[in-house]
C-alpha cells in the first residue's frame, strides 16, 4: 500500500481543540494514537471488546443526542464489527462519525494483511448502510473536510483514512478500566472538569 498520511499526524489535526466531542478509541493502536494527541477525560479508550468500538460510540450518540461523538478505530477492529454499521443507518444518529484508521494490517496480531488490503471497501459499506456520508481519505488535502464532518456535518459519517502501516511508539493510557469508565462518566456529566488531562499515561 502506497500511503503518505501518518496516521498520528492525521490522529492529532482531527483532536485538536476538540471541544466537548465525545471520543470513543478502538483498542491497540488506535487508543494509542488518541492518548498521543493528548490524553483527556471524555476520551475512553477500549482495552478489548475488539469489533464493539462502534456499537459504544452508536450508544453514546443516541443517549446523548447533543453532543458530537467521535469513533476511532483501526480496520482490523471495524471488520470484526461491521454489522454495526447496519445498526447505524438503521438509527442514523447526525452527531455521530467514525474515522477508521486503515493500514492494512492486524496490528495487534502480528502485522498480518486485513482484508482492505486484498480491496474490500469499507466506505462503500458504510454506505450501503445507509451513511449520509462515506469516503476514502488518502491526502492531507482531505483533512479538513473530514474534521469539519466531525465537528458539525449531519451524521453518520464514515472517513476510511488510508495509512502508512509504520509501526510508532507506544503511548498509553490509563490501564484501569473502571477508572477509566468513572473518569469518563464524570466528564460526560459536568462532575469534573473535561479539559483537566490525566498525566499518568506511559510512554515506551
Amino acid at each position: 500500500m502506497s500511503a503518505a498520511l501518518h496516521r498520528r499526524d492525521v490522529v492529532k489535526a482531527l483532536l485538536q481543540d476538540r471541544g466537548d466531542i465525545l471520543v470513543v478509541a478502538g483498542l491497540g493502536s488506535s487508543a494509542w494514537d488518541c492518548t498521543a494527541a493528548g490524553d483527556h477525560p471524555l476520551t475512553f479508550p477500549l482495552w478489548g471488546a475488539m469489533g464493539s468500538a462502534c456499537m459504544i460510540g452508536l450508544g453514546l450518540a443516541l443517549a446523548q443526542p447533543r453532543r458530537r461523538v467521535l469513533v476511532v478505530t483501526g480496520d482490523g477492529e471495524m471488520l470484526m464489527g461491521l454489522g454495526s454499521l447496519a445498526s447505524i443507518g438503521v438509527q442514523r444518529p447526525d452527531n455521530l462519525a467514525i474515522v477508521v484508521l486503515d493500514n492494512e494490517r492486524y496490528g495487534e496480531t502480528g502485522m498480518q494483511k486485513t482484508h482492505t488490503a486484498y480491496g474490500t471497501d469499507l466506505a462503500a459499506i458504510a454506505a450501503a448502510c445507509g451513511f449520509a456520508k462515506a469516503e476514502i481519505i488518502r491526502s492531507v488535502s482531505q483533512i479538513a473536510g473530514v474534521r469539519a464532518g466531525i465537528h458539525r456535518a449531519e451524521g453518520p459519517r464514515f472517513y476510511q483514512v488510508k495509512v502508512a502501516s509504520d509501526p510508532d511508539p507506544l503511548v498509553l493510557p490509563p490501564r484501569d478500566g473502571a477508572y477509566l469508565k468513572h473518569r469518563f462518566r464524570d466528564a460526560l456529566l459536568g462532575r469534573s472538569p473535561a479539559t483537566d488531562s490525566v498525566t499518568d499515561s506511559v510512554t515506551d
